[in-house]
């Protein structure tokens, strides 16, 4: 069947790097505590499970030190993305990474595409998702989510389901990297009957 070329705005932490296992198993190892990544059910709470005062002490902390490299640096992949993303582009999709970062996670993050081969050509890290016109997201933040839901009405906004986010009007739901590249294949297989003949 007739495939359609579409722009795949990709996050990152969350849904292609798994930052609640890196940043609980880095927090265990410096504080000797047992966090694990299933505790973690709310957006900006990660302050209050590692103990620290504020969201901006929490990032501060995450941000590394002369004895280390920021959290960003060595997160593991989760289950299926890398696959999923490499079939993705191999369809002749373009992946477009849309991730936030602050401005000491940027080269770290540009590292960690690189070492995870990440099949981009192009990179986005911006607080303005909405900003960068994709054909299909994939995002697990509910602010964003919400933002491009309303920017993009006539994109495919997918909310990668997570406890930290609820459904939102606009979105889909997807629970896994398979469910992901369904929804992908339908959206482009829809442009090309939409297509003029």
């Amino acid at each position: 069947m007739a495939r359609h070329s579409l722009r795949l705005g990709i996050d990152l932490d969350g849904v292609v790097a798994d930052f609640n296992a890196g940043w609980t198993a880095l927090h265990n190892a410096e504080f000797g505590g047992s966090l694990t990544p299933d505790l973690v059910t709310t957006w900006n709470g990660l302050h209050t499970l590692g103990g620290f005062d504020d969201m901006k002490a929490f990032w501060e902390w995450a941000r590394g030190n002369e004895h280390r490299p920021s959290i960003f640096r060595h997160l593991a992949l989760l289950p299926e993305a890398l696959e999923t993303l490499n079939v993705l582009s191999g369809d002749g999709h373009r992946i477009v990474i849309v991730s936030t970062k602050p401005d000491w996670a940027v080269h770290e993050t540009l590292h960690w595409l690189a070492d995870n081969a990440i099949p981009t050509r192009e990179v986005h890290l911006t607080f303005q998702k909405a900003e960068v016109q994709c054909d299909v997201y994939l995002d697990d933040a509910p602010h964003v989510l919400a933002e491009l839901a309303q920017h993009h009405p006539n994109a495919v906004v997918c909310r990668f389901v997570r406890p930290w986010n609820k459904p939102i009007a606009g979105t889909v739901d997807v629970t896994s990297w398979p469910e992901f590249h369904a929804v992908v294949t339908e959206a482009s297989h829809r442009r090309v009957t939409q297509a003029p003949q």
